[in-house]
């Protein structure tokens, strides 16, 4: 795939996959933050484990949105490091 597909490609699943990656990494860290140090509620908790999990979304459903958030970052990890060029191999200079 050449540079400039990359970077189409990236650039069109960057905003789709902003949001639920942005609600799984926040609930998880709100969720574990708030436990720990300040002794959250188990109601509080639960809330912060249901939108973390997608449980929202219901059971079949749920999968999916955990395999599609995995996935995504996956792909934006590997889209955004090759876009680097730090596998390019580089000249021997002497």
């Amino acid at each position: 795939m050449d540079k400039r597909t990359l970077r189409k490609l990236h650039r069109f699943i960057a905003p789709i996959i902003f949001i639920p990656l942005f609600a799984t990494a926040f609930t998880g860290i709100t969720y574990r933050v708030a436990k720990s140090w300040f002794g959250a509620s188990d109601k509080v908790g639960h809330l912060l484990m249901y939108i973390h999990q997608g449980t929202f979304l219901g059971k079949e459903l749920r999968v999916f949105y955990v395999l599609l958030n995995g996935l995504g970052l996956i792909a934006m990890l590997i889209s955004g490091i090759v876009m680097t060029g730090i596998f390019r191999k580089k000249p021997i200079q002497d």
